[in-house]
């Protein structure tokens, strides 16, 4: 086989495969249903053991999700190429293994979590990527001269100039069939030209499309939702609730800057009109609440501080914002809990399911349904329309983004999601604190210096910081003036820097005088622990 049919082959292959999954993803679009990418992705998210996951979301961050795009479409543009390679001798293997790609597609919809409820549209784009990719290669096969009934049409080697010329297209002259040279194969170059540029063409446009069809609501409908004047406001930051050193954490983390670990990759856009939560389960009476069932209720505003258990010691996944909602307390004393309920299973848009202590959700905390953050309706990328917020425990046991039922039942009746993955059923977040300043190897010169950071122990509240300078006596740090047990606390530490390298650590003590532990531990099962350190270098 000859170079040049080598590469026209797997071209073909990888323009077949395009115009199925770029027809497929415009299906999703148009019809709501699972895209091939996303379903295959989200196959892949769930089946990863814990330790891939952990590792992702330690070394990728928010990155994790467009590499693993990336990764499964490097994935079916390498197994398109061989087809149309294996496609030059072998046809039907080569339409068989497109076949497979689309019925991985489908099967990917069919079994995973999807945005689509209703069961034949959520496999619909599967289904067309199947049907588009399959024909596209068949058409490809034909465009080389190959039949599905048997071999590719052969040219007689006594064959005249202008038979040469009809088999190959008309490309190949009386000398190539001369001496040594290969006899064609009935390759129409002409059609094989057309018909890879349409199948490109429609993969192309399909993606296109499917990028510029709202797929839900659009930002500015979500912004013109006037959210109403909560009936509790947030008390008055005191005056001192924030250092004045640069480079450490704001008080308040803004909606763009507020870190982001979910399963998602592709963000839902929930209409809020056709939005509803359903409670249901060991309860007296089921409610259905839509969305502006929620905004005609008591709401309240309150400044509560989220940490994800994924949150290495020092790391990035904490941050805080002024969220307004309606207690969850107060709906779950409408619907009535019944006796020996004890916990909570709260499902997303995209069926993922937490499971939640029912207690600290009726304990007296501000547990709320948030409809707003930071002074506006929920970012998408945060839950909108509503989601659960409630202080003093890791999002993935409460924190429910873009939620749509709620059950009261008991923890030994069901499994969520995590939990099944490894993590632990109940998750209070661990005392912790942070440097901010100096960063990891920073050059500062010698002389008065300052290190500054934050600490969090959500519904304990922060009572003291200290500061070790090279493994020396704990000295205490200044703490900002304390907003609410449920909020982080900024803190300065000034020391005199002297040449040299310096390692500082820090280490916090929560207002039931629990001190920071500093044994190390990773994230999984509940949470991570150990004392942050950095190391400055004076000069």
């Amino acid at each position: 086989m000859t170079s040049h049919k080598r590469v026209s082959a797997a071209v073909g292959g990888l323009v077949a495969a395009g115009a199925g999954l770029g027809l497929g993803e415009l299906t999703a679009a148009l019809a709501g249903g699972t895209s091939p990418v996303v379903g295959v992705g989200t196959q892949l998210i769930d089946l990863a053991p814990g330790p891939a996951k952990d590792w992702a979301v330690k070394n990728l961050g928010t990155a994790d999700k467009p590499i693993l795009v990336g990764g499964v479409l490097a994935a079916v543009a390498v197994f398109a190429l061989v087809a149309g390679v294996v496609g030059v001798k072998r046809p039907r293997v080569a339409l068989g293994m497109t076949v497979v790609l689309g019925l991985l597609a489908i099967l990917a919809a069919a079994t995973g979590r999807s945005l689509a409820v209703n069961p034949v549209v959520r496999v619909l784009p599967g289904v067309i990527t199947l049907l588009v990719a399959t024909i596209g290669m068949y058409l490809v096969l034909r465009a080389r001269g190959y039949s599905l009934r048997g071999k590719p049409q052969e040219v007689p080697r006594a064959a005249t100039p202008e038979q040469v010329r009809q088999a190959s297209g008309g490309g190949a002259t009386a000398g190539d069939v001369s001496g040594e040279a290969e006899k064609p194969d009935g390759f129409d170059r002409r059609k094989f030209l057309v018909t890879t540029f349409a199948l490109g063409a429609a993969g192309v446009g399909g993606v296109a499309a499917s990028r510029v069809l709202p797929g839900g609501v659009d930002d500015a409908t979500r912004r013109a939702i006037k959210l109403p004047i909560p009936a509790s406001r947030a008390k008055a930051l005191p005056a001192g609730v924030a250092a004045d050193v640069a480079g450490i954490s704001p008080f308040t983390t803004s909606n763009k800057s507020f870190y982001r670990v979910d399963t998602l990759l592709t963000v839902p856009k929930v209409d809020p009109r056709n939005w509803e939560l359903r409670v249901h389960g060991m309860v007296d009476r089921e409610l259905r609440l839509n969305f502006a069932d929620l905004l005609e209720r008591r709401l309240v505003e309150r400044d509560i501080t989220l940490t994800c258990v994924s949150n290495e010691v020092g790391g990035p996944y904490v941050g805080n914002a002024r969220w307004i909602g309606v207690p969850i307390a107060e709906i779950l004393r409408e619907a009535g809990v019944q006796a020996g309920a004890d916990a909570v299973k709260s499902t997303s848009v995209d069926g993922l399911t937490i499971g939640t202590p029912l207690a600290a959700l009726t304990d007296g905390r501000d547990a709320i349904f948030a409809v707003g953050m930071n002074g506006e309706p929920l970012p998408f990328d945060h839950g909108f329309p509503v989601r659960m917020v409630v202080p003093g425990l890791y999002g993935y046991v409460s924190a429910t983004k873009w939620i749509v039922d709620f059950e009261v039942t008991r923890f030994e009746d069901f499994s969520a999601y995590w939990t099944d993955r490894g993590w632990a059923v109940e998750a209070p977040i661990k005392t912790a604190s942070r440097i901010d300043v100096p960063k990891g190897f920073a050059r500062i010169k010698p002389g008065p210096a300052v290190a500054a950071g934050v600490a969090w122990a959500q519904h304990r509240g922060i009572a003291k910081v200290e500061v070790q300078v090279d493994g020396g006596p704990w000295q205490e740090a200044k703490l900002a003036d304390e907003a609410g047990i449920d909020i982080w606390r900024q803190w300065t530490f000034r020391w005199d820097a002297t040449s040299g390298n310096h390692t500082l650590t820090v280490r916090a003590t929560d207002h039931t005088g629990q001190v920071q532990t500093a044994d190390r531990a990773a994230p999984r099962p509940n949470g991570s622990s150990g004392l942050h350190n950095t190391v400055v270098m004076v000069e």
